[in-house]
Parts: C-alpha cells; sequence; structure tokens
C-alpha cells in the first residue's frame, strides 16, 4: 500500500468529519472508491491546458446562434 492510499479508517474518519457516518461494512467500499476518484483526478491534474480558452469562450455552434432557451 502507497502512502497516498486511503485506508478504510480514515475514509470512515473524513466521512465522520463531513458529517456522513459509514456502517462498518462500508469502509473499505468507501475507501477504495476515493483512491480510485483520486488516481483519476492525479491524471488530471498533469495535463497542461495553457492555450485553453477557459469555458465562457467556447461556442457550441459555430453558426447561427439560437436563443430560443431549449436546452
Amino acid at each position: 500500500m502507497s502512502a497516498a492510499e486511503l485506508t478504510p479508517p480514515e475514509a470512515a474518519r473524513w466521512a465522520a468529519r463531513s458529517g456522513l457516518p459509514l456502517p462498518p461494512e462500508r469502509h473499505s467500499a468507501v475507501a477504495a472508491t476515493a483512491d480510485h476518484i483520486l488516481s483519476v483526478v492525479s491524471v488530471l491534474r498533469e495535463l497542461d491546458f495553457g492555450d485553453t480558452p477557459p469555458s465562457a469562450a467556447y461556442r457550441a455552434c459555430a453558426g447561427e446562434e439560437r436563443h430560443d432557451g431549449a436546452v
């Protein structure tokens, strides 16, 4: 186990601190899920978005704009 992995007791402690007490049988599953999410996020943090404009500058349709409020 690496130092970065969340242990089941730590997962239970963090959940309790957040106001979400976990039953003991969920500690391992929550720790494994949190570890998976953290591994995905760590990959995303390595991406270089230096030339990517903010989302407010993105236009989904390059052609005619629609202002009818339909989603």
